[in-house]
């Protein structure tokens, strides 16, 4: 999952960053309103961490354009405002939900899964397909009651197809999705991914398939 983090704190930012790309996000950052706007407008995010107090460009006011273009992207405010006019604000704006700092990592998690979850139809955070068993809340997946070992990127094209719910995705939306708008790599390592996790599925009832044009399928048999 690709997130985009808004936040004018540098010190809360790094941290923030390594703490979700440890738990197998990708992460996009942006410490300015004009900078959010821009990556917002031209990159496809699953989910939106923003805070309110933001140079150059508020962050309700990075919301109000973000809603204003269609996009149905979830977003999290995340602020030290304690004020309800702010509150009621950006819920009022489209904001999907509210956290005010200080605040706990494994809460920040737990919202941003059930954020993602609901955008694809899924609100339970058991999510099975055969023998293929997603815990969300503990990110931990398990095939015919034994816990995979995915090393993180394994874990995101994983959850990436699995959330799909039986449709197919491209290898460049795919890429689009597990890797940051500054990574290195070209498309082509999804290939490695999809090789390394259909050895891990192998003869377990659980596949990838590749549709010619269409893209990668997790299908049970």
């Amino acid at each position: 999952m690709r997130l985009l983090l808004i936040e004018d704190s540098a010190e809360l930012a790094k941290w923030l960053v390594k703490a979700l790309q440890g738990g197998g996000y990708a992460v996009d950052m942006a410490h300015d309103g004009k900078d959010a706007d821009h990556l917002l407008f031209t990159q496809p995010y699953d989910a939106v961490i923003l805070d309110l107090g933001l140079p150059s460009m508020d962050g309700l006011t990075v919301l109000k354009r973000l809603r204003a273009r269609g996009s149905s992207v979830p977003v999290m405010v995340l602020t030290a405002r304690g004020e309800l006019s702010d509150r009621v604000a950006g819920l009022n704006l489209g904001a999907d939900d509210y956290l005010a700092k200080p605040f706990e990592l494994a809460e920040l998690e737990a919202r941003l899964h059930a954020l993602i979850r609901r955008t694809h139809g899924v609100s339970a955070p058991l999510i099975t397909l055969g023998p293929l068993v997603y815990e969300s809340l503990g990110r931990v997946f398990t095939l015919g009651g034994v816990t995979l070992a995915l090393r993180p990127k394994e874990h995101a094209v994983l959850e990436v197809l699995l959330l799909r719910g039986g449709k197919a995705i491209s290898k460049e939306k795919l890429f689009e999705k597990v890797f940051s708008v500054d990574a290195t790599t070209g498309q082509d390592v999804v290939e490695i991914y999809i090789h390394r996790l259909r050895k891990q599925l192998h003869n377990s009832g659980i596949s990838i398939v590749t549709l010619r044009g269409l893209g990668y399928l997790l299908e049970a048999s």
